[in-house]
């Protein structure tokens, strides 16, 4: 009876090795936990690149440091993994070790953020397009305010921007600058990073209130920035939102901007679609098919404000 167990146990053991040899292994390279936007991507590459879908993820949080990343990703490149997957902190810096997983023969695709690297270092990019969300921001912003009887009036605009260098930070500041740009009576009084966290927007959003008494606008370029802002503008004895004195509309629409919005706190969320898993799937196949993909894969995305059903909308959202 023991030799039985042990002939089934080693069976099993067989049958576990070549079903993982069989998984097309994926390193992904996360930049951290900072944002509910972050915690709805991470799920969407959890959920998707399960064994039952053919896959093994190895996952990696880098905490929002650079060197972590790139520690991951020379990990993955030791574990010969089939696809790396990166979503980089930051633009810059990164071509050494790309030029490593390249001469290692390993896929690299870039996730949400965009890397300043040759080309031929990865295969892919899919993300929201940044500058286009800015864009349509000031153009909400533009018909918000001559709804509002005040397209003529001198506006004073404060910006909560995220991790400078980020491409979301990059895009979305010069999304919303070119819109700016058309109109003499905006006047951006300040911007300062807020890091893409609720902390740190309360924090900067305190001192753009006790430096600028008569902030009209406050454009916060992630959703978790403009909860924290929300707080910090009730705290000094202000209001915010359609019935308050102070416009305020953030970037990602993740479900408590919907809160945001629901409550009368927040004007207008415009969308950035965290749900990059299984595009990235879908691209991974097709390699593995020996197809060609397009280089640069833009997500759909849309906006919301508080003009709308946000109760039925809310409802179906997956983020």
């Amino acid at each position: 009876m023991k030799k039985v167990v042990a002939v089934l146990l080693a069976l099993m053991m067989v049958a576990g090795m070549v079903y993982a040899e069989d998984l097309i292994t994926v390193g992904y390279a996360q930049v951290g936990a900072e944002s509910d936007w972050r915690m709805a991507n991470t799920k969407s590459f959890q959920d998707t690149f399960t064994p039952e879908n053919g896959y093994q993820l190895i996952f990696d949080d880098a905490q929002q440091k650079q060197e972590n990343q790139i520690r991951a990703i020379r990990n993955f490149i030791q574990r010969e993994v089939d696809y790396i997957v990166v979503a980089p902190v930051v633009e810059t810096g990164w071509e050494t070790v790309l030029q490593e997983a390249y001469d290692a023969g390993i896929p690299v695709i870039l996730s949400d953020r965009m890397m300043d690297v040759s080309d031929e270092l990865y295969v892919a990019w899919v993300g929201g397009n940044f500058v286009k969300e800015g864009e349509t921001a000031g153009h909400w912003l533009e018909d918000y305010l001559e709804k509002q009887g005040r397209a003529d009036e001198d506006i004073n605009i404060v910006t909560l921007q995220g991790t400078i260098g980020a491409s979301a930070q990059v895009g979305r500041t010069e999304g919303f600058g070119n819109i700016l740009a058309q109109h003499d009576n905006w006047h951006m009084l300040a911007m300062q990073t807020g890091e893409f966290t609720q902390a740190k927007g309360q924090e900067v959003m305190e001192s753009f209130l006790h430096s600028y008494p008569d902030i009209d606008v406050v454009v916060c370029e992630n959703d978790n920035m403009a909860f924290g802002a929300i707080d910090a503008i009730k705290a000094a004895g202000r209001t915010c939102g359609p019935d308050g004195d102070i416009i305020i509309f953030s970037f990602d629409a993740v479900r408590a901007a919907f809160d945001a919005m629901i409550a009368g706190d927040l004007n207008a969320a415009f969308e950035c679609n965290p749900l990059h898993g299984p595009r990235v799937a879908e691209i991974i196949q097709k390699l593995e098919n020996g197809e060609s993909v397009d280089k640069i894969q833009y997500v759909d995305e849309t906006y919301f404000d508080t003009t709308m059903d946000l109760e039925a909308i809310k409802a179906t959202r997956a983020y």
